[in-house]
């Protein structure tokens, strides 16, 4: 059955020039909503994506969107953006460079897009469609991700399946989340994996690209030649594999809700910190339970607003603590709170001193 497939939308699909290799065939083949491929570098991953948004193109209504960080990725010769116009512009497919969307005659739409800022995802609402690749995904944040799940959608009846594609090296600032979704959980969630690494693409030049990536820092050659995901730098204090999950902390334990505050909205070209606020538990007997973090990037107003939420959710039973600045600012800024609000909570300021990790 998978393999009829293969054959009936890649191998005599007119708009996809390449026979894919047996890896990328079993991407293509897969009958899951959400899938990655790769790991490895060279290993075929663009292709993969290109030939899967193009697999159901000859659809009617059919619409494929492929996503890179920034509009420069797509454009970067052999990116995808590039490499489409080498399959599709022999054809008699069309192109709107204005809209950086493909439209096949009598079929579907391949559209290009990118996420460089946390708002360029709502530059995609309202979108009907069926398929969706993520070219480096670990380059995303995951609610960027996720978000992108609420366009994809078909009409009652239609042959064509919902997909939810991505390609992906190790590495960069969505690793951990990536690692967790698709290496950690993948199976039980439903979610596959294809790794792929360059013995897998007889296309490229073998020798030579390993000639070049042998040039890289260990890390990152294990990363990418190898596609090891256990490989990374030092610098995140935590990981999460480290930590046993649990249904609940004992509802005995005394907790605390403690806030890091920052106020500043994701601008064009910005990358602002969090607000962030955790909540911890400790047990009797010295057991430590985190029990939930919020982050946001917002205003000021957003902020006081988070932080009041949050403090009628939790109750006045849990204190507050918040890290105050030095000098006049924070003490002004702990008594706002404390005054403004969220008043007859149970709320103080705490300056830092000495090393912030500690």
């Amino acid at each position: 059955m998978a393999w009829r497939l293969i054959r009936a939308t890649v191998t005599a699909n007119p708009w996809i020039p390449h026979t894919p290799t047996p890896k990328q065939a079993a991407f293509l083949a897969l009958p899951v909503l959400e899938a990655m491929y790769g790991g490895a570098a060279g290993g075929g991953k663009s292709d993969a994506l290109l030939m899967g948004a193009l697999q159901y193109i000859h659809v009617p209504g059919y619409s494929a969107l492929l996503l890179r960080k920034t509009y420069s990725d797509l454009a970067l010769p052999g990116a995808l953006m590039d490499r489409a116009q080498e399959w599709l512009r022999p054809t008699g497919a069309r192109w709107d460079e204005k809209a950086k969307t493909w439209h096949i005659p009598g079929g579907g739409t391949l559209t290009f897009g990118y996420l460089e800022n946390e708002r360029d995802k709502y530059r995609y609402q309202g979108m009907s469609v069926q398929f969706i690749g993520f070219d480096e995904l670990t380059q995303f944040r995951e609610e960027v991700y996720r978000f992108l799940f609420g366009w994809l959608r078909r009409l009652e009846g239609s042959p064509v399946p919902l997909r939810m594609r991505c390609a992906s090296n190790p590495g960069n600032i969505g690793h951990q989340w990536v690692r967790q979704r698709f290496l950690e959980e993948g199976k039980v969630k439903g979610r596959v994996f294809i790794p792929a690494t360059i013995d897998d693409n007889p296309y490229l030049d073998r020798e030579e690209y390993i000639r070049s990536l042998s040039e890289l820092d260990p890390i990152t050659r294990r990363q990418l030649l190898d596609g090891d995901w256990s490989a990374r730098r030092s610098g995140g204090i935590f990981a999460r594999e480290w930590f046993e999950i649990v249904a609940a902390a004992p509802a005995q334990a005394r907790r605390v809700r403690y806030w890091d505050l920052a106020a500043t909205e994701v601008g064009q070209g910005t990358d602002p910190d969090w607000t962030a606020g955790a909540e911890m538990s400790v047990t009797s007997d010295g057991v430590y339970y985190l029990e939930d973090v919020l982050r946001r990037r917002a205003t000021p107003r957003a902020v006081e607003a988070l932080v009041k939420q949050t403090a009628e959710v939790d109750g006045t039973s849990v204190p507050i603590v918040m890290e105050e600045e030095p000098g006049a600012s924070g003490k002004s800024l702990v008594d706002y709170y404390r005054r403004k609000v969220i008043p007859g909570f149970n709320f103080h300021g705490r300056r830092q001193t000495g090393s912030k990790e500690v």
